[in-house]
């Protein structure tokens, strides 16, 4: 069943959000040493004034308006309710794309490109090009419901999606994700090769372990580096991800709960996944960050969204000889996207059909660098394309 969904925050749990910011109680912070002063995490400074803005001057009334111009929707498929967007694209023969977002991110980060893709032609591109599109939230994420049992993971959510784009009528699809969007694309695409045409990643997953064994060509200098610099990564970075694939539910109690808590969690990945320099607001404005913490806090979904790296953990994107995903794959791979492997990586179990690298963007790159990100994926699917489409 799918229905007409609109997004309105009762005024009250508003009312609440802004009487807990005012509560705040901040811990102490060391004096600075002259070094990093996000070393140990966001800084008192910055964040109280995020945190001013967010009590005094944030509208999310205005970031709801934004959501509801774009139809919405929710589908109880499979026992879930998933949310959706689904805006048809203005073009000769629209393509259909389902585009995935990933944590700590949700729908909202694909506010600027949704009209790249959709209306090309609007914006100094090929009508031809353009895409009928479905942004879904994942489940647990922002208005798609959390789930009620465990066993949610990548496998179970790619399952779902392929029955919400048959739901909607479409027989043949493209997929494009980063983060969880480009496991959840992949498992699609093994899942269903059938339906879906390609996939398009600007990110591969964390997970992928493609087959290595005596018969598998040695690795090259580029491919050490890169499991060199992920070890790196994981050492220096990772401690997030270890934690909510572990014991998510024991941070959840605290997000739940803080909403400061819960804005400096997403902070500080905004700030170390993005290319801003170390400068938060280069990037992002300060709206635009608390337009996310607002969903997230105002649909209470950052435990269950923290909980599907605990559900990932028990599949993880492992290939054997012989094994690949037989689709079409293009790649972008922007420039401070950090781990991102070589081509030749990639290539030992997807079919690579384009990689693009591009000199800035990171992690983000439908926030970030949405033209980039359009334009790429508007030409890896174009070949694709078929006249009956």
């Amino acid at each position: 069943m799918i229905v007409p969904f609109c997004a309105e925050a009762p005024e009250a749990v508003l009312a609440d959000l802004r009487e807990r910011l005012a509560r705040t109680r901040w811990p102490d912070e060391p004096e600075g040493d002259g070094g990093d002063p996000w070393s140990l995490g966001p800084p008192a400074g910055p964040l109280r004034a995020l945190v001013e803005r967010w009590r005094e001057g944030f509208d999310w009334r205005s970031v709801e308006a934004r959501i509801n111009a774009v139809p919405g929707f929710r589908a109880e498929i499979g026992g879930a309710r998933i949310h959706f967007q689904h805006l048809r694209g203005r073009g000769p023969r629209p393509f259909p794309l389902i585009v995935i977002h990933g944590w700590p991110g949700s729908f909202l980060e694909m506010e600027r490109i949704v009209p790249l893709l959709a209306d090309p032609g609007a914006h100094g591109a090929d009508a031809g090009d353009a895409f009928d599109l479905v942004v879904p939230s994942l489940p647990g994420y922002g208005y798609s419901d959390p789930p009620r049992r465990r066993g949610m993971n990548p496998v179970g959510i790619a399952r779902l999606f392929l029955d919400l784009m048959a739901e909607l009528g479409y027989a043949r699809f493209g997929a494009q994700g980063g983060d969880w969007g480009a496991t959840i694309a992949t498992r699609m695409a093994l899942l269903d090769p059938s339906r879906v045409a390609g996939i398009h990643l600007n990110y591969l997953p964390g997970s992928y372990a493609p087959p290595l064994d005596a018969d598998t060509r040695p690795l090259s200098a580029a491919e050490r580096k890169f499991l060199s610099d992920r070890d790196r990564w994981r050492e220096e970075e990772g401690a997030y991800g270890h934690l909510q694939s572990t014991r998510p539910q024991t941070l959840g109690y605290a997000l739940a709960d803080s909403p400061v808590g819960l804005l400096a969690w997403i902070v500080e990945k905004l700030r170390a996944w993005s290319d801003c320099g170390g400068d938060l607001f280069a990037r992002f404005a300060p709206d635009e960050v608390l337009a996310h913490a607002t969903l997230y806090w105002v649909t209470g979904t950052m435990p269950s969204a923290m909980r599907l790296y605990a559900e990932a953990r028990e599949v993880p994107l492992r290939f054997g000889r012989g094994e690949r995903v037989p689709v079409p794959c293009g790649v972008a791979r922007f420039a401070k996207e950090e781990p991102m492997p070589p081509r030749e990586w990639a290539e030992r179990a997807y079919d690579v059909v384009r990689w693009t690298e591009f000199s800035r963007g990171g992690h983000f790159a439908a926030m970030e660098e949405p033209e980039l990100l359009a334009e790429d994926v508007r030409a890896f699917f174009r070949p694709l394309r078929r006249p009956a489409d």
